[in-house]
């Protein structure tokens, strides 16, 4: 699974955020890890330099193999809830996507000839 991290100017691109945040990712679509191809987050500061409730936004997008790509948005009040929150949105979406597509996969339980 490759994580890609993008920020906007109001946050510094270090080694240690794309960790930090790589690693957030990684725990939350862990089960999921054999579909997803890629994942790309984007974090931004709404409000530029001034402080707010919730101005530190965080967009996921994951690739599953095969299908099209599911996308997670949360804002909060520091950027590594704002990921958390993401990552958790993102793992309940690709869970709901992938288990109904493994439910329409299944063929109907014909009933045993007597």
């Amino acid at each position: 699974m490759k994580i890609q991290v993008n920020t906007d100017v109001h946050f510094e691109g270090s080694e240690a955020l794309s960790t930090r945040v790589s690693a957030t990712v990684e725990r939350a679509l862990q089960r999921f890890q054999d579909q997803v191809t890629r994942v790309e987050v984007h974090l931004s500061d709404q409000n530029g330099g001034k402080s707010g409730r919730t101005d530190k936004r965080c967009v996921m997008e994951v690739r599953l193999e095969g299908r099209q790509p599911i996308a997670a948005t949360d804002e909060a009040a520091t950027l590594d809830q704002a990921v958390r929150g993401a990552a958790d949105r993102l793992a309940r979406l690709v869970d709901s996507q992938l288990g109904r597509a493994a439910s329409s996969d299944r063929s109907p339980v014909k009933p045993a000839a007597e």
